[in-house]
């Protein structure tokens, strides 16, 4: 499921950043990046610095990126995403750079006898971050119709089909939003939050008996020892930070969508 979820939202980045998906596959992609794209995600301030000083030809990579390399059948030579992994993570962040806040509208067919109605649905994708001393992310993309409340989970996965625009078809009606996008946002929070609480939270537990285990080798070591050196201390206050539990919730991007 994360590996998919991965997947369509790399899908949905690309194809709205204008980078041309040159082969797709259920487990991979290919994507031919922009100029711009490329400064931001590949890491190559010299090359791009050099063909500017020179005024040479640019050319921008063409990278495959995996998704879910345990279903590949084909022996495919590519950058493995996961969640953590450093290139998703810089996906992440030039959307935060390009604006995480979007505004689109489904085309519809044109010269109908009857006017299409467009519903407003408000999407946020989450990111849930579990950190101990190992870390754990989850993705979360949830929708609400701005109408009657009703909420979706995958709603990234529900729209990816559909054909969106940031122009307002000419021949279709929006409706207004009943629900304030602000108050939705209230809503979506409260369910990524209902759903953190329900989730298994286990690891919290491993991670108290991994530090009470490194704690007693601690102490061990030290307990001949009268005065206690500064490192004890030293490493005690690091093996505590080490060990903390915490979560950490970010929305990664959003926005209103208005679709049939």
């Amino acid at each position: 499921m994360y590996p998919q979820q991965i997947h369509e939202y790399l899908i949905r980045f690309f194809k709205e950043n204008n980078c041309q998906i040159v082969k797709e596959h259920d487990h991979y992609i290919t994507v031919q990046l922009t100029i711009d794209m490329d400064k931001k995600i590949m890491n190559r301030p010299y090359y791009w610095q050099y063909i500017e000083n020179t005024d040479g030809v640019p050319s921008p990579a063409q990278i495959t990126l995996i998704t879910d390399q345990n279903k590949l059948a084909e022996d495919i030579k590519g950058e493995v995403v996961h969640f953590g992994s450093p290139r998703l993570n810089q996906i992440f962040q030039a959307t935060n750079d390009l604006g995480s806040f979007v505004h689109m509208y489904e085309r519809v067919a044109e010269n109908t006898n009857v006017q299409p109605i467009l519903t407003p649905w408000l999407g946020v994708n989450y990111k849930v971050s579990y950190f101990s001393d190992q870390t754990k992310e989850m993705l979360y993309s949830l929708g609400i119709n701005l109408m009657t409340g009703e909420m979706k989970h995958s709603f990234q996965e529900e729209i990816r089909d559909l054909d969106l625009d940031s122009t307002m078809p000419k021949n279709a009606f929006d409706l207004m939003c009943i629900i304030k996008p602000l108050r939705g946002l209230e809503r979506l929070d409260a369910a990524v939050e209902s759903l953190i609480q329900q989730d298994d939270h286990t690891w919290a537990d491993e991670a108290k008996s991994r530090w009470e285990k490194d704690r007693q080798v601690l102490e061990h070591f030290y307990e001949a020892m009268d005065n206690k050196p500064e490192c004890y201390e030293m490493e005690k206050k690091a093996m505590d930070e080490q060990y903390q539990t915490k979560i950490k919730l970010d929305i990664v991007n959003g926005g209103l969508f208005y679709i049939t």
